[in-house]
C-alpha cells in the first residue's frame, strides 16, 4: 500500500471522529503523520495545520450557512492569540523533536481528562423538564395553568384557565464592570494558551476553545462549535504565515490526507446520530490516553 493510501486511509479515521464527536480529531493528526508515516515531528505539526485548517474551513461554512458563527467573537479571539502563535511556530522551530513530542502527549492526556470530566459530568439521558408557566399564571397539580389569582373550573384537561395580565417586561441589569473584566480575561487567557497550542503543536485547540465560549461568554454549544472552527481555520492559517519561510510541506501526503478526512468528516455526522454521544466521547478519550502513553514511552527511549 502506498504512502498515499495509507494518508487517505488515516484521513478517513481522523474525518470521522471529526464528524462524530464535532472535534478532537485533529489531535490525532500528527501522531499518525510521525509513527504511521515517518514524518519529523516539526513537518509533521506544519503539515497537520494545512489539515485541520482547510477541515475546519470546511466544516465552519456548514455552521456559517446555519448562522451558528459569531464571527466578531472568532475576530477577537483570534487576534489576541496571533502573538502567542508566531511565538509558538518560533518556538516550534528551535524545539527538540522529543520536546515536541513529549508536550503533545501532555495535552492529550489533558484534552482526554477533560473529556472524561465533561462527559461524566453530563447526565446520561436527558432530564424531562416542565416548562415554566408564563408570567400571571401558576401551575396546577393536575398539570394545568391557571391565572394567578383566578378561579377557574377543572375538567378533565385540567383547569380552565383565564389568562391574567402581564406584567410589564423587566429590564435586564448591566453587568458589572469587573465581571466584564474578568471575562475580559478569560477570554483573552483562552486566546493566548490556544494560539501557542496552534503554532508550537499544529493543533486547533477546540477543546480549549469550545468551554471558553460556553462558559466564559454563555454561547450555545452549536454557535460555540461553529465560531471554534472558525478560530481554528484562522489560527491555523496565521501560525502557517509564520512558518512559510522555513516549512517544508510534503504534499504527496498532506493532500490525501486532507481530501480523506474532509469527505469523511460529512459521512460521519450522520453516524453520530446513531451513536451513543456518551460512549463515543468516553472511547476517543481512552483512545488518547494510550496514544499518549505511546508516545511517551517513544520520546523517552524505552521503547526504542
Amino acid at each position: 500500500m502506498t504512502a498515499a493510501l495509507i494518508a487517505v486511509a488515516l484521513g478517513v479515521a481522523v474525518g470521522l471522529v471529526l464528524g462524530v464527536l464535532g472535534g478532537g480529531g485533529a489531535i490525532l493528526t500528527v501522531p499518525a503523520l510521525v509513527y504511521l508515516l515517518g514524518m519529523p515531528a516539526a513537518e509533521a505539526t506544519t503539515a497537520s495545520l494545512v489539515i485541520v485548517g482547510v477541515a475546519a474551513a470546511t466544516s465552519s461554512l456548514t455552521h456559517a450557512r446555519a448562522g451558528a458563527v459569531r464571527w466578531g467573537t472568532a475576530l477577537v479571539f483570534v487576534g489576541v492569540g496571533v502573538p502567542a502563535t508566531v511565538a509558538g511556530a518560533a518556538l516550534n522551530h528551535r524545539a527538540p523533536a522529543a520536546v515536541v513530542l513529549v508536550s503533545f502527549a501532555v495535552v492529550m492526556l489533558a484534552s482526554a481528562a477533560a473529556m472524561v470530566h465533561r462527559t461524566l459530568k453530563r447526565p446520561a439521558s436527558p432530564a424531562v423538564v416542565r416548562p415554566l408557566a408564563p408570567a400571571g399564571w401558576v401551575s396546577t397539580a393536575g398539570g394545568g395553568l391557571v391565572a394567578d389569582g383566578a378561579v377557574g373550573a377543572e375538567g378533565a384537561g385540567g383547569a380552565v384557565a383565564v389568562r391574567a395580565p402581564a406584567a410589564p417586561p423587566r429590564t435586564p441589569a448591566r453587568q458589572p464592570l469587573t465581571a466584564r473584566r474578568r471575562r475580559a480575561v478569560q477570554v483573552a487567557f483562552a486566546g493566548l494558551v490556544v494560539g501557542l497550542l496552534t503554532g508550537f503543536l499544529g493543533v486547533g485547540g477546540g477543546f480549549v476553545i469550545v468551554p471558553a465560549l460556553v462558559l466564559v461568554l454563555g454561547l450555545s454549544m452549536p454557535v460555540a462549535v461553529g465560531t471554534s472552527l472558525v478560530v481554528v481555520a484562522l489560527n491555523s492559517g496565521v501560525s502557517l504565515l509564520a512558518r512559510a519561510g522555513t516549512a517544508h510541506f510534503d504534499w504527496t501526503v498532506i493532500v490525501p490526507f486532507t481530501v480523506g478526512a474532509v469527505a469523511a468528516s460529512f459521512a460521519g455526522r450522520p453516524l453520530a446520530a446513531r451513536l451513543s454521544p456518551r460512549a463515543a466521547s468516553l472511547s476517543f478519550a481512552g483512545l488518547l490516553v494510550l496514544v499518549a502513553v505511546y508516545i511517551l514511552l517513544q520520546s523517552t527511549g524505552v521503547l526504542a
